[in-house]
Parts: C-alpha cells; sequence; structure tokens
C-alpha cells in the first residue's frame, strides 16, 4: 500500500500504483521544414502516419482501442539554431506562440522576423495495460488506537505525538498530526496542520487541513547560519548557470573542456559569488561588468545583455568573451550575471586566435566592446555576425561563436530566473542584506589570514626574459597587506602582456586560497589588499598590446611569484600549455596539466591542471571524434617532480599525431627556467615541446612556438614539474 500527498492548492503532488499501469510507443521523423500554414497538410499526413505505427505497436501488447491515448509533438526551433524545442501539435500561430514562450524561458530573449523551423515530429501512444486488483482494506482488530505517545520534534518545535499502527487504522479513518503511524517497512511521520486518511483500498492520504503560517522575513541582520545558507545559495546560483551553459553549448571547448565562467554581481559591478570554474576568469569580470555600467550609465534596460573581451576593459584575452546581463528588481538593477566562455577562434593570424608573436591587438582577433547583444529582449544576431565577420582577422567559424553565445544568454537567464526566485523568497530587503554580508564575512576572512602573514619579496623570471616582481607588506595594526609589483618587467612588444584586471585575479585568486573557510571568491576578498600597478608594466597592459599569452602564462607567473613572496608553498608548472590547432575548418585549443608545488605538510599532485586554469582536457573519443587528430599516449611524466622532504607533483606527456594538414602553435613557459623548489626543496624540471615528421626528424621547439603539421606528423608536449618543499631526507 501506499502514501500519497496532498495539498488543498497543488493537488497530488505524489502518488504511485494508483490502480493503472500503462506502456508506451513513441516514434519520431525528421521534418527540417519552415513552419508555414502550407505545411500543416504534411505535418497531419506524417503526424497521423507515426499515430498509426505507434497505435499498432500498443495494440499489439493486446490493449484495446478504448484504453489508448495519442498525443502529438511537433519539436521546433529558429532557423540556424541547433536548439529545438517540443511543442503540443495544434494552429500554426498556437505553435509559434508555444514556442516563443519555451525560447524566452530558456534563452531569454526573442528573435523576431527569423524563420521557425520544423525540425521533427513525434507521437506517442499510451496504453494502459490493466487494473491493479484491489481488495478493500479491513484493519485488524487487536491492535486498537494510539499505543503510546513519544517526544518528537516537529514544525519547527517540539510535540508530544501519539504513535499508531497502520494496518489497525480503519478503512475511511483519520489521524490528525501530530502523530507518526508506524508498519513493518516504514514510519509515515504526520506534521502538526496535516490530516492522514485511510482509503477504502489501503492507500494513506495525507493532506494539509490547516493553512501555512504566514512566512516571517528572517531579518537583515547578519545570522551565522542564514549567512551560510546565503553562501551556498549564491553559489548555487551560479553553478546552475554552468551546467546550463554546458549542456546548451556547440563547441568542444566549452561543452567538454568546460572552458567557461559563470558569476553573480551587485548592482555596482562588486563579485558576490561564483561556481569553482577559471579563476582568472573570475576575478577580472567585475572590471568588464564596471565598464558596461561606466558606458551606458542611465540606459540599460530589463532584457538587455551587452557583450565584450576588450582586455583593457576587464577582459582577459579576446577568446573569452563575456556576456553580461542585468538582474531588475522595481525598476532599478539589483544584480548583474555574467558568464565568460573562452571560444574556440574569434580570428587573428592563426586558427584558434593564438599567433605565438602577435604584437598587436589586432592580429590576435576581433575585439568587441560594449556591443548590445540583446535589446530589451530582442537577439541582435545579424550585428553580432557583422561584428565577428568585420575585423582586421575575422573569425573562422561565426555559426559556432553565434551557437556559444546563445548559450551563454541562456545560462546568463538560469541566473536571472534563480535570483529572482531568491528575492521571491525572501524578500528584498534580506537579500540586499545578505548580499553584503557574505562580501563582508570575505572580507574578515582575508584579514583574518593576514593577521599572520609577515613581510615578503619576489622576483621570478621568464624564459623569454621579462620578469615579475613583487613586494607584499603587512600591515597587522589594520590588518591589511599591500602588493606592489613595482620592478616588474614593462609592457612589451611580444603577447605576454597581461591586462590588470588579470593581475587583480591572480591576487584574489592567492588570497582566497588562503582562506580555509569554505566562503565563495567575492570582491570583499580584495578590501584588505591595495594592489600597486607601475604606470608601464607588462601587469597592465594597454592598446594596442598584444595579450593572448597574458592571460594564460603570465597569470600563473604572477600566482607563483605571490606565493613566493609569501613562502607558503614551491611553484607549481607555472604555465597552461597552450596547445592551439586548426585550419579553416576546424580549431582547437586545449591547456595541458603538470605538477603541482609541494608545501609545509603536503606532496604536490601530478598531472594537474593548477592555479589560474580549471579546465578538463576533452575525452580521447571526443577529441578524435570532432577532430581529425589522433591521441597517440598520454602518461605521468615520472621523476619530473622536485624532489624534497615532499615532493613536487610530475608533469605530463602527450603525443597527438595530425591526420590532415593544420597550423599548431605552443604557447608555454618554463622551458628554460625551472618551477622554483622553496626552503631547500628542488626546483621541477622544465618542460619541452618538439615534432616528429613522418620523415624521421626531430625538430626541438620553444616555449612559444609555431609548426605547419603535415599528416602524419606528430606534436609532443612535455609539461613541467612542480617544485619540492624543505630538503630530501638523508
Amino acid at each position: 500500500m501506499n502514501t500519497v500527498l496532498v495539498h488543498p492548492f497543488a493537488g497530488v503532488l505524489s502518488a504511485y500504483g494508483m490502480g493503472l499501469a500503462d506502456v508506451r510507443a513513441l516514434r519520431e521523423r525528421t521534418i527540417e521544414a519552415p513552419l508555414t500554414d502550407a505545411l500543416v497538410p504534411r505535418l497531419v499526413r506524417e503526424l497521423d502516419e507515426l499515430a498509426a505505427i505507434s497505435k499498432a505497436e500498443v495494440a499489439g501488447q493486446g490493449i484495446a482501442a478504448d484504453r489508448t491515448e495519442t498525443r502529438r509533438y511537433v519539436h521546433l526551433r529558429y532557423d540556424g539554431s541547433d536548439t529545438a524545442l517540443e511543442v503540443p501539435y495544434g494552429a500554426v500561430d498556437e505553435m509559434e506562440a508555444a514556442y516563443e514562450r519555451a525560447y524566452r524561458s530558456r534563452f531569454g530573449f526573442l528573435m523576431p522576423g527569423k524563420k521557425v523551423i520544423a525540425a521533427t515530429l513525434s507521437v506517442e501512444t499510451i496504453g494502459l495495460t490493466f487494473d491493479v486488483e484491489t481488495a478493500p482494506h479491513i484493519a485488524k482488530t487487536d491492535a486498537g488506537g494510539a499505543q503510546i505517545m513519544v517526544d518528537a520534534y516537529m514544525g519547527g518545535q517540539p510535540v508530544t505525538a501519539p504513535v499508531h499502527y497502520r494496518d489497525a487504522i480503519p478503512a475511511g479513518g483519520k489521524v490528525d498530526g501530530p502523530a507518526l503511524i508506524i508498519e513493518a517497512t516504514a514510519t509515515t511521520i504526520v506534521e502538526p496542520g496535516w490530516q492522514a486518511e485511510m482509503t477504502e483500498i489501503g492507500n494513506l492520504v495525507l493532506r494539509r487541513v490547516v493553512a501555512r503560517p504566514e512566512r516571517v522575513a528572517i531579518g537583515t541582520d547578519c545570522d551565522p547560519v542564514m549567512l551560510e545558507v546565503f553562501n551556498n545559495l549564491f553559489m548555487s546560483i551560479a553553478e546552475q548557470m554552468g551546467y546550463t551553459l554546458q549542456n546548451t553549448a556547440l563547441s568542444v571547448n566549452v561543452k567538454e573542456r568546460l572552458d567557461f565562467s559563470c558569476a553573480i554581481f551587485d548592482s555596482t559591478g562588486s563579485l558576490i559569488a561564483n561556481a569553482p570554474h577559471m579563476p582568472v576568469h573570475l576575478g577580472s569580470m567585475g572590471e568588464s561588468v564596471r565598464a558596461v555600467l561606466r558606458d551606458n550609465e542611465g540606459s540599460i534596460r530589463p532584457g538587455d545583455a551587452y557583450v565584450l573581451n576588450n582586455p583593457y576593459n576587464g577582459g582577459t584575452h579576446l577568446p573569452d568573451i563575456t556576456i553580461i546581463t542585468p538582474v531588475f528588481e522595481n525598476d532599478g538593477i539589483l544584480f548583474f550575471v555574467a558568464c565568460r566562455g573562452h571560444h574556440p577562434d574569434v580570428g587573428g593570424k592563426t586558427p584558434g586566435s593564438a599567433p605565438p608573436d602577435s604584437a598587436h591587438i589586432d592580429e590576435e582577433g576581433v575585439l568587441i566592446d560594449n556591443f548590445k547583444l540583446v535589446d530589451q529582449g530582442i537577439y541582435r544576431e545579424a550585428e553580432m555576425i557583422e561584428v565577428l565577420e568585420g575585423a582586421l582577422y575575422p573569425a573562422r567559424n561565426v555559426e559556432q561563436n553565434i551557437a556559444d553565445l546563445r548559450a551563454q544568454l541562456a545560462a546568463n537567464e538560469k541566473g536571472v530566473q534563480e535570483l529572482q526566485k531568491m528575492v521571491a523568497q525572501f524578500g528584498l530587503d534580506t537579500v540586499l542584506a545578505y548580499m553584503t554580508h557574505v562580501q563582508n564575512n570575505a572580507e574578515e576572512s582575508v584579514r583574518r589570514v593576514i593577521d599572520v602573514l609577515r613581510d615578503g619579496e619576489f622576483t621570478y623570471p621568464m624564459d623569454n626574459g621579462q620578469h615579475v616582481k613583487v613586494k607584499i607588506s603587512i600591515d597587522h595594526e589594520n590588518r591589511a597587506a599591500t602588493v606592489d609589483f613595482t620592478g616588474t618587467s614593462p609592457q612589451g612588444a611580444n603577447n605576454f602582456n597581461a591586462p590588470a584586471a588579470v593581475c587583480r585575479a591572480a591576487v584574489l585568486y592567492v588570497f582566497r586560497t588562503l582562506v580555509d573557510d569554505d566562503i565563495p571568491m567575492n570582491e570583499g576578498c580584495l578590501k584588505p589588499i591595495t594592489i600597486i600597478l607601475p604606470e608601464d608594466c607588462m601587469l597592465q597592459a594597454q592598446y594596442p598590446a598584444a595579450v593572448i599569452a597574458g592571460n594564460v602564462e603570465t597569470s600563473q607567473i604572477v600566482t607563483d611569484t605571490l606565493y613566493g613572496a609569501l613562502g607558503v608553498m614551491a611553484a607549481a608548472q607555472g604555465t597552461m600549455n597552450n596547445f592551439i590547432y586548426g585550419n579553416n575548418t576546424y580549431q582547437y585549443y586545449e591547456t595541458l596539466c603538470g605538477g603541482s608545488g609541494a608545501g609545509p605538510d603536503f606532496d604536490g599532485c601530478d598531472a594537474v591542471h593548477t592555479h589560474m586554469t580549471n579546465s578538463r582536457l576533452t575525452d580521447p573519443e571526443i577529441l578524435e571524434w570532432r577532430y581529425p587528430v589522433l591521441l597517440e599516449s598520454f602518461e605521468i611524466r615520472t621523476g619530473s617532480g622536485g624532489a624534497g622532504r615532499h615532493r613536487g607533483g610530475n608533469g605530463v606527456r602527450r603525443r597527438t599525431r595530425f591526420l590532415e594538414s593544420m597550423e599548431a602553435v605552443i604557447l608555454a613557459n618554463h622551458r628554460i627556467v625551472p618551477p622554483y623548489g622553496m626552503a631547500g626543496g628542488d626546483d621541477g624540471a622544465v618542460g619541452r615541446n618538439w615534432v616528429e615528421r613522418t620523415d624521421g626528424s626531430i625538430e626541438e621547439l620553444t616555449a612559444t612556438d609555431l609548426r605547419q603539421m603535415a599528416p602524419g606528423d606528430v606534436f609532443v608536449i612535455e609539461t613541467p614539474g612542480g617544485g619540492g618543499f624543505g630538503p630530501a631526507e638523508e
């Protein structure tokens, strides 16, 4: 027998075994035709054919026609879109309206004037197989009513509750809560305000009989329990945005490698919370939100969304495209949601938009700054395509860019909806208060870390001769720190220049990792920290400086330089080992793992992405399915981690054979300068890159290099190990 929950406003919430079982037959057919009145005769004909097939299948199971139900659906999509949404078959205008409602709910915008395509037809026939035989419920006569009274906690308060045997409750019998109903395999709890009733066939039905009390606001004062609740609520919303982006994206870079980040910001552009995505994205997106605010002051409306990748306005490098969407409440901006995704190609001199020798930002692809992608709910696709195709070196796969941008909009729409639910549940004043509380809590957490830190200074050279220098000064009286990069190399003629937002992201990341509490990385972490950057500095790139490696490589150097100055751990591999290859048809980008640095009480990890990158590698099956390459081997590079009392992690060795002519680029570091050991620990091994040609020759490559790959050629990458910590034991 079963228990059914019933709410006076919602009907049956959960029911099992209600007397009927069924079989289902589902048939689909691809149609791919514009949805017009002229298409209706074909839709009717083909739906009838599918219905006849599915009905025959159900009839073949011995189900009579009067016990079947057939449902007809059309799966619609915008012309040029890959996402088809199911709507019930009906009049053309009704189907279009249903599709628009579903599309707006999923993506947050519409595309008026865009053809609607009937992509697929489906028919489902449901046959009711039999009635479950039921016997009338007869209560046992030897059990009696309530047996004992027990102390319990229900409805938020202690109560004394009677205990009933289920098989002693007669048909039609009712038990008011609070109460417990026990049987051999289960216990049913009837809370205050609910009532249990036994049906004629022995099902136990629970109904709410007392209206739920009006919700009382939790208040705006900072409560420790609710602070933890809101910490996790904000992070959960960002995570849900990420799942939506992953599920709706087209490119391998976003869908498989997870090279994206999602976050929530307050109305001023300060980071509130993020999902555990890419640190280099998360610490810099706030600058992009503030740039949108600054450039559109007073003109941002509900339903708007802005896109940019400008590295001088909070961007990282051009392939990282950010979409920013405001969240309105009572005609004012309450939040911003944003997501940043690495697009496989946005133009540039080489496929994948990562030329190793770029010296001007235009050589790296399409620069987008403050472009309104959605105007009050209307998607401006044609204008976006013009931007992607209008640069000196235009994007090579615009359809893929557009598909991923739609996925990013869908992710933002998910964030908007969930934030609106939060406000509806807790009230605007409470949400605003805890938006501040979570940042204040993060600030205090970092100040507690600063309390135990000491002054430090460190200079870390790079393979190309540039270096990063930092001096960290601790002001214990004010519980604050100054991070001064004076002495760092000036802006160079190469592409290792990092936007200031990237440097800021590295500082935010390092100090957040020193906090032992489980808090979201947010703007509060930086409030106790002052960052000083010289005017002419490779960490404050100015237009038109090239920046492609500044985001991926220099950010890693900054991170390890900070850890070196603080003396807390040895260097990680200190590079993302960016491997980019492609032609006019294919473009692919990946970062390769290596060894992490050891610390005073832990060994480094082997084969792991470290610090400013947090992406994964594409599964070999998907990589070889989507691109004309063969992954010959992928293995741990044993012995590459630095020795010490605690050993650094090992790097990896990866061999990729090309099956088609392509251009391949490596953007890396630590092929000359080893990752440092600390406190007497040994340095990690440097990395190495080379190409094995089909004629047997071997070409050694530098850390930043390019080669034309012919079919059969193999590109081999060995990534660095992490540094060891402490002298090795004798």
